[in-house]
């Protein structure tokens, strides 16, 4: 089903302001900016986390153990000027990266409408956002978008459905169907899981349940899945998106 979108409003001042540190999350800022014509600005911590993986999870475990939180720059930005503010952020350890942790302490958001996106390893913009509807409770916080840092590719086109269906961009957009009944996962479609899955080293399941719909191009599923690495019983919700003529992929965990 083809729907057509209307922007909300024209007249509000949308700003994307986001942290990043390998450039993921700041390719998703630029694709919002430039579709939106908003402006864009980067969260900077005072002592950047500018180490290789290791020794970013090394420091972040080291703070978090501490309780300590990074300083970051003050914004260029004036808040109280912007409707809309779309807030960009990686995922670590589950929620939105640290340098944004201090930002909702020391910044209220109330009355604004903030649009949270990330970008992950697996998930966490279902975990991010809870996180940040308990610290501003007084801002509207509308639906996300959260994309794999190994699934860049897909940012320009994903972006546009996301704004479209959102109402803030005027355009056609692809209404996609519910998802069908959970059923016991058939092999086939157990294979598609594993393809989806393998070699991704954090992510260690077997698919037990699934329903699907149709995608442009394709097939997404939703696979309820048996977490292998935890000593108890505990499920998982895998995405995977099956393209014709593509390998299928994993899009997004929530534990």
């Amino acid at each position: 089903m083809i729907a057509l979108s209307c922007a909300q409003n024209k007249a509000q001042k949308v700003l994307a302001l986001y942290y990043s540190q390998n450039g993921a999350t700041k390719a998703v800022a630029q694709e919002i900016a430039s579709k939106l014509g908003a402006d864009m600005e980067e969260i900077q911590a005072t002592n950047p986390y500018d180490g290789d993986f290791g020794q970013t999870i090394e420091r972040c475990q080291k703070e978090r153990a501490e309780g300590f939180l990074p300083e970051i720059q003050p914004l260029k930005a004036n808040l109280e000027d912007y409707d809309v503010i779309f807030l960009g952020y990686p995922i670590w350890f589950g929620t939105y990266a640290p340098p944004v942790v201090t930002l909702v302490n020391e910044v209220d958001f109330s009355g604004k409408k903030l649009v949270p996106f990330c970008t992950f390893g697996s998930g966490g913009l279902d975990s991010s956002t809870r996180d940040l509807k308990a610290k501003q409770p007084k801002a509207e916080i509308l639906p996300g978008y959260g994309v794999r840092t190994a699934r860049q590719e897909a940012i320009p086109a994903e972006v546009d459905h996301f704004l479209k269906a959102g109402g803030f961009l005027e355009g056609e957009y692809e209404v996609y169907p519910e998802f069908g009944a959970m059923q016991a996962a058939s092999a086939e479609e157990s294979a598609i899981f594993d393809a989806a899955v393998n070699g991704y080293p954090m992510l260690n399941a077997k698919a037990k349940n699934v329903a699907s719909r149709p995608v442009t191009g394709g097939t997404e599923y939703l696979f309820e899945a048996d977490d292998q690495t935890s000593p108890e019983p505990r499920t998982m919700k895998v995405y995977v998106l099956a393209l014709e003529g593509q390998a299928p992929v994993f899009t997004q965990v929530l534990r």
